[in-house]
């Protein structure tokens, strides 16, 4: 389980604080992106979130269950078959993140640029 539900929560600062208590951590807000086009399966997701350890998926995924962005569906088949999506409230999330995405998109150039620079001294 998360450390995090073993620490007791503190009061939020503002509203950004609360948003990035939900989305905190390099994956979620990827894992959100994926979950806004269509519901997926765990290989699908860990397919689409390139690079992110099956540890890590599995741990974001359960904290985002958790904070009530993300329904799981466990089917009970055999083979297994276990559907993760957004919930509404993570539907309202993604939709806050469509600004973002969209800056991510307009200076990607700029920001390619400025990791590399910082890269290379």
């Amino acid at each position: 389980m998360s450390d995090r539900t073993e620490i007791p929560a503190q009061p939020f600062i503002c509203g950004l604080d609360a948003a990035l208590r939900v989305i905190g951590g390099k994956w979620k807000p990827l894992i959100l992106f994926f979950l806004a086009k269509e519901p997926r399966r765990y290989g699908e997701l860990k397919r689409c979130v390139r690079g992110v350890s099956d540890k890590m998926l599995i741990q974001h995924l359960k904290e985002l269950e958790v904070d009530g962005v993300v329904l799981r569906t466990d089917y009970q088949e055999i083979p297994p078959r276990v559907l993760y999506e957004l919930s509404p409230f993570g539907f309202s999330l993604a939709d806050a993140l469509v600004p973002l995405c969209r800056w991510g998109d307009e200076n990607a150039e700029i920001i390619e640029k400025n990791l590399n620079a910082k890269r290379d001294s």
